[in-house]
């Protein structure tokens, strides 16, 4: 493994890399019980309050990426553990994925692909996107360039978010994105007030010919729910990078479904974005050393 041009500012000091993911709490422990810093790279760590009060010399979790739903931040915050993230370093790269998505799921490229390479010449009937209507939930850094990719292809963009900004999109109801969009795409961050907010209701609203995007948390959505809308041809299909439970289960209903497109939580993961990424977790350690710590949680 080559080490990055960001992991290059940490040389003189005592790092240890652990380059695959702890396989249990014990594991993880075992591995910064010691460590007065952390640096996460990857969402799958869990820091619960067990984890965070059995590592009494932690002082700073410097997370690689936006989510913090795999850190305990109110036991945090109760230990004096600061908490870090990178904002928007990832946002171009997730909303390329997002884009990449609703392609492939509007054009059945998946499908299609397959019965090419079965001998057959199918001609089917795909959807345009042009003038047709995005609708997004969650308009943080990520949904503000799915926007832009949107309009760029012909959309109109509607949105519902927390914190409206003006001249962004046209600003609907929570329930009006899913009644009147051709594609539903999810950008909010999962938190205690998001998980499951998204369910069986709001896909009844949605168009027969409407398609669902999650490049965001799987919690978010109520799985069961959105299984039983794609099972039922409630909806037209999905494009999904996120899950309840990841990696998925061998027996998952997904993979039986022609109408979804899957990838493995993968949307941020371009050489660039991890680049930029790595950078910004490592900045935030110094500039934590140096008494003025930068995209803080806690």
């Amino acid at each position: 493994m080559t080490p990055s041009a960001a992991y290059a500012k940490l040389a003189s000091y005592d790092v240890r890399m652990y380059p695959s993911r702890p396989s249990t709490p014990e594991d993880l422990i075992s591995r910064i019980q010691d460590a007065e810093i952390v640096i996460n790279i990857r969402s799958t760590s869990r820091f619960t309050n067990d984890v965070l009060a059995r590592c009494p010399k932690l002082r700073l979790i410097s997370i690689w990426g936006t989510g913090t739903d795999n850190v305990d931040i109110h036991a945090a915050k109760t230990r004096g553990i600061y908490v870090t993230n990178t904002p928007a370093v990832s946002a171009i790269a997730v909303a390329e994925h997002t884009l990449s998505l609703i392609m492939a799921v509007a054009k059945q490229t998946i499908l299609v692909d397959r019965q090419v390479k079965e001998g057959k010449w199918p001609r089917a009937m795909v959807t345009q996107l042009y003038g047709k209507t995005m609708g997004l939930i969650g308009t943080g850094a990520i949904g503000r360039e799915v926007a832009r990719l949107a309009r760029g292809i012909g959309m109109h963009v509607i949105a519902w978010t927390y914190h409206p900004k003006q001249g962004l999109a046209e600003w609907v109801s929570f329930e009006d994105v899913f009644q009147l969009s051709d594609v539903v795409s999810v950008h909010v961050r999962q938190s205690p007030e998001t998980i499951g907010m998204i369910r069986r209701k709001h896909f009844d609203l949605m168009k027969p010919s409407a398609i669902f995007i999650n490049t965001a948390r799987g919690p978010i959505v109520r799985e069961a729910d959105l299984l039983d809308a794609l099972q039922t041809n409630q909806i037209a299909g999905a494009g999904l990078d996120v899950f309840e439970k990841e990696p998925l289960p061998e027996d998952s209903p997904f993979f039986a479904l022609p109408n979804v497109v899957l990838t493995p939580h993968a949307a941020g993961l371009t050489p660039e974005a991890t680049e930029a990424g790595l950078a910004l977790a490592i900045d935030n350690v110094f500039s934590f050393l140096a008494g003025h710590p930068i995209n803080g949680i806690v």
